[in-house]
C-alpha cells in the first residue's frame, strides 16, 4: 500500500496534546500541503491564519463548546475563505474542504495530532473580531493542532456496501459485481 493510502487510514481526530511547541518547519509544511489542494480555475481562494499566542487561543476557545481542545492546543489554524478571490460559492467552499484535508493529512504524516473544529462556525463573528479579518473573509474551520497526548485513537466507518451504490441508487456495491 501507497504512504498516501496509509495516511489516509491512519488519520484520526485528535482531540489531547502534550506541551510540546509545534515547530516552525512543521507549520509550513502544514500550510504548503494545504496550498497545494485542488481549486477551481485554480482561484486558491483560501487565507490562512497561524495563531500561536497564548492569548488569542483563549479568546478563540472562548467561541466554542471545545474550549477545552483549543485551550490544550498550541497551535491554531483558523482557515477562511477570501469572497474577494473566489468565482463560485460552493466550488470554493469544496475547495478549502480539500485543503483542509490537506493540511489534516499533513498532521498526521509529522505525527503531529489535529481535529477540525466546525462548530466555532457558530461564533465567527466573535472570531473574525479576535482576528480583525476583512468582511470579505468567511470563516470556514479552526484546525486545533499539537502533538498527541500517547493513548490509542480508535475509529468506525459504515460498510461499503452501506453508503455505495452500482450504476444507480438501489443497486448495492458489493466489492465483487
Amino acid at each position: 500500500m501507497s504512504t498516501t493510502i496509509e495516511t489516509i487510514l491512519a488519520r484520526r481526530s485528535i482531540r489531547e496534546y502534550a506541551e510540546a511547541p509545534v515547530s516552525k518547519d512543521d507549520i509550513n509544511t502544514i500550510l504548503e500541503c494545504g496550498r497545494w489542494a485542488p481549486s477551481g480555475l485554480n482561484n486558491q481562494p483560501w487565507k490562512f491564519i497561524v495563531i500561536q499566542n497564548e492569548d488569542a487561543i483563549r479568546k478563540i476557545a472562548e467561541c466554542t463548546h471545545y474550549s477545552k481542545i483549543v485551550l490544550q492546543a498550541k497551535l491554531l489554524i483558523a482557515v477562511y475563505l477570501d469572497r474577494e478571490n473566489m468565482y463560485h460559492h460552493d466550488k470554493d467552499v469544496l475547495a478549502i474542504g480539500a485543503s483542509i484535508q490537506n493540511m489534516l493529512l499533513a498532521c498526521t504524516d509529522l505525527k503531529l495530532g489535529a481535529v477540525w473544529l466546525g462548530e466555532i462556525l457558530k461564533k465567527s463573528e466573535q472570531v473574525d473580531v479576535i482576528l480583525e479579518v476583512p468582511e470579505s473573509f468567511e470563516l470556514m474551520a479552526v484546525l486545533a493542532i499539537g502533538h498527541p497526548v500517547e493513548k490509542e485513537h480508535s475509529s468506525t466507518r459504515k460498510y461499503l456496501e452501506e453508503i455505495t451504490f452500482l450504476e444507480k441508487y438501489g443497486e448495492k456495491w458489493t466489492g465483487e459485481n
